[in-house]
């Protein structure tokens, strides 16, 4: 059985930092590209940033770009999302996905993810 646990959210300041944390289990962790998305109050889930199964390529959001990095841990099927400069409209639930890694682009759209956490909450105050 495929578990994606997210950790890591929390209230904080604009201008301040998180690092969530999604531990993967159940799943061959080396061949699945990793995702984050969030979803806002009222709003639709929307990508966040990708890695891809090898690691060597990823891709962010325009929103989140120069603030966001995503990374992955295989030894310990972990995958990290560091996020800098918050600001108020980051406030959403962040989520991890996984998607079985067969290509050389990582995936944008929330279909082309079989496996989805429950998600952690991001607050950022002004």
């Amino acid at each position: 059985q495929v578990q994606l646990v997210e950790s890591g959210g929390g209230l904080v300041q604009a201008g301040g930092s998180l690092r969530l944390s999604c531990a993967a289990s159940g799943l061959t962790f080396s061949s699945y590209t990793m995702g984050w998305f969030r979803q806002a109050p009222g709003k639709e889930r929307e990508f966040v940033a990708g890695i891809l199964w090898h690691g060597s390529t990823t891709h962010y959001g325009d929103s989140v770009k120069g603030r966001f990095t995503i990374s992955r841990d295989t030894a310990k099927n972990t995958v990290l999302l560091q996020i800098n400069n918050l600001r108020p409209e980051d406030t959403a639930v962040y989520y991890c996905a996984a998607r079985l890694g067969i290509g050389m682009a990582v995936a944008v759209a929330t279909v082309e993810y079989a496996y989805w956490g429950q998600g952690t909450q991001v607050t950022v105050s002004s």
